[in-house]
């Protein structure tokens, strides 16, 4: 039964929608089979098919500006003028400015900036920011009208004290993507272990193959699939650990298991291209689509690249096994929409709400362009996805875990970021493993928001 409920949620729409159950709000709940769960009961729900409600927002009778702080991922990089378009066809007398910045290394600084000189009226970050931001007392509240347009899923790792302040728009998988010819043509099966890994870069080893595509010059890139192993190393035995951390109970320098999470960067750097600390993202994911990797440790955005690159590529994605053989995929609520509390033009705001959370045109072309899962009820992206069949696969047997999880607990600004620079020294021997594990627990102070 659990299956077939499941089954209604996945697909290509039915892919987002994992996203219930398997976090927490400022409170991150247990991992483990709530997502499936959840999920489930999400299923059951008319509202998930429901296709989304008319536009209800009162257009201002004069011309006004909003300020738009963006942090993109490496997807998001156009969508801006998609949103112009759309809003000037519907909304003309409204614009929007547009401060476009990198989410991994931009964002953060930018945003500790306009709290001293004042919040843009619309911030959009990740779903794990709406933590951080909305315990500052900075942003609003989203209303109903336009929260009830997404999965209701959607709305549980952005709502606190019972009041939502964020709109999730799409939401990314992560794990290792694999070349499925390549893997098919060596006899090799889905690792689910360790060593069932090691036997493929064995074997890939031995045949003159690069067992892992990675671009370690980008050091979100790091920061990325470290929290991918902390998911399932660490927060998939102790879903605490984050604030055990912060309570002086566990430690990088005495945790086991999360040392072993910073060790396999060094498995994946021991067995990738010799440039990977010079390669930049979209020459490694030409590497892996031409055959010269069998796997990368990634996420959603790579599909960009790889079907840019040949639309044929067949790939799929699977969990990176974990100590114990039971690794699940990750997902992660990704472009959030946040507003300002300050704000003079929430009217304007919430016209701009209504055409990202109306126009299924837009939604579309968005999904497609960025190839990401849609958070919007009744909106079908139409770009292939051979991955889908896997995630699908994951989903159905309540595999997949809510990496906010992990990054409600432990942030990526001044934390996680910074730790994936002392990994990138260590793995350049600049650094000791010792000093890297101690430089993460030095910064413990910096690894929460102010709502955990």
């Amino acid at each position: 039964m659990k299956k077939k409920l499941l089954s209604l949620m996945l697909g290509t729409t039915m892919a987002a929608s994992l996203l219930a159950g398997c976090g927490g709000t400022a409170a991150a709940p247990a991992a483990g089979n709530a997502a499936a769960e959840t999920s489930a009961a999400e299923a059951e729900a008319p509202a998930a098919e429901e296709p989304v409600a008319e536009a209800t927002a009162a257009a201002p009778d004069e011309a006004v500006t909003l300020t738009v702080l963006a942090g993109q991922s490496t997807t998001d990089a156009g969508i801006e003028d998609m949103i112009d378009a759309a809003l000037a066809e519907k909304y003309p007398n409204i614009t929007l400015e547009w401060e476009c910045v990198g989410w991994d290394g931009e964002f953060h600084p930018k945003m500790q900036q306009y709290l001293q000189t004042g919040v843009p009226d619309i911030i959009i970050g990740k779903g794990q920011d709406v933590a951080t931001y909305s315990s500052l007392g900075i942003l609003n509240e989203i209303d109903s009208t336009y929260t009830d347009r997404v999965l209701d899923a959607a709305n549980e790792n952005v709502t606190f004290d019972g009041k939502i302040y964020g709109l999730v728009y799409n939401a990314l998988y992560q794990g290792v993507y694999y070349n499925r010819e390549m893997f098919k043509e060596n006899g090799w099966d889905i690792p689910k272990t360790q060593e069932d890994l090691q036997a493929i870069i064995d074997d890939c080893n031995a045949k003159g193959i690069t067992p892992f595509a990675s671009h370690m010059v980008d050091t979100w890139s790091i920061g990325n699939v470290t929290m991918q192993f902390m998911m399932n190393d660490v927060f998939n035995k102790n879903p605490k650990w984050g604030d055990d951390f912060r309570a002086g109970k566990v430690s990088f320098s005495e945790d086991a298991d999360a040392q072993t999470c910073y060790q396999y960067n060094k498995l994946i750097y021991d067995n990738t291209f010799p440039e990977t600390f010079s390669l930049e993202q979209t020459d490694c994911d030409a590497k892996m689509v031409l055959g010269e990797a069998a796997m990368k440790v990634s996420g959603s955005w790579s599909i960009q690249n790889f079907l840019d690159i040949d639309e044929n590529f067949d790939f799929g994605i699977f969990p990176f096994p974990n100590q114990t053989g039971d690794s699940k995929l990750i997902f992660e609520p990704n472009i959030a929409i946040m507003t300002s509390s300050s704000t003079e033009h929430q009217d304007a705001i919430n016209c701009v709400l209504d055409v990202l959370t109306s126009d299924q045109d837009l939604a579309v072309e968005i999904y497609d362009y960025t190839k990401t899962a849609p958070m919007l009820k009744g909106v079908t992206p139409t770009y292939p996805n051979p991955s889908q069949q896997d995630i699908d696969k994951y989903a159905a047997d309540g595999m997949v875990v809510d990496v906010n999880l992990g990054n409600n607990q432990l942030v990526w600004g001044g934390f996680q970021d910074e730790n994936a620079a002392d990994i990138a020294a260590w793995l350049q021997g600049d650094e000791t493993f010792e000093d890297c594990l101690a430089a993460s627990d030095a910064r413990v102070d910096a690894s929460s928001s102010s709502t955990n």
